[in-house]
């Protein structure tokens, strides 16, 4: 017996035998037969593409997390890594940076990076992605940081964005970035009090399936 949170399976209904000849009552059996079944399918669908149906359909997805800090020297051209499989289900992390996908799709990379600068002048830092090994055109973003607040106080934001991508199966996505200066990085900080507040991850990115390939 199903629970509320169960979808019936209906199962192909077994038809009555027919007479030779007509008779009222066998096809009143056979179209109650036949209403029964098709209610059954109704009712599947309807809860399947319902409002809330989305809970049924397993869309593959990943999430994903660092806790170290990255530093880079200037002007050079390196890897955002990851270390943290937060969540997965037909999205994979491989070697510390590949977003790998196991079905084609349209998928959606939303990622967030933890940005601290400790110089005492404005600075940029550009970020972009590669898809299997290939620059994505048009992916840069030039993000900026505004000067230090004192020679022991950096300061701090946080950058993200999200950017649609066309995926077959096993290709993968990386997340590349380039400071201007090599004091501008992308820490992680630890728990800390008054308030009590969790640790902060230096990067977190997201890959979600949005659709199937156009024809």
């Amino acid at each position: 017996m199903a629970t509320k949170d169960q979808i019936i399976t209906p199962a192909p209904p077994n038809l009555p035998l027919g007479t030779d000849q007509y008779e009222r009552r066998y096809q009143d059996q056979f179209t109650n037969v036949l209403r029964l079944y098709f209610n059954q399918l109704q009712n599947s669908f309807a809860e399947l593409f319902g409002r809330t149906g989305g809970r049924y359909i397993g869309f593959p997805y990943g999430a994903f997390s660092s806790y170290t800090s990255q530093s880079t020297t200037a002007n050079t051209a390196t890897l955002l890594t990851l270390s943290n499989t937060d969540f997965s289900n037909a999205v994979s992390l491989q070697t510390g940076s590949k977003i790998t996908v196991a079905n084609a799709g349209v998928y959606n990379l939303q990622f967030s990076v933890q940005i601290e600068n400790f110089d005492n002048a404005p600075q940029d830092m550009y970020i972009w992605l590669r898809q299997n090994g290939t620059d994505i055109v048009g992916s840069t973003g030039i993000v900026g940081s505004v000067a230090r607040k004192s020679a022991i106080d950096p300061a701090h934001d946080i950058k993200g964005w999200n950017y649609f991508l066309s995926m077959n199966a096993g290709d993968y996505v990386q997340i590349y970035w380039s400071p201007t200066i090599a004091t501008l990085t992308i820490p992680t900080y630890a728990a800390s009090g008054t308030p009590t507040k969790p640790s902060t991850a230096s990067v977190v990115a997201t890959l979600s399936f949005v659709s199937a390939l156009p024809a």
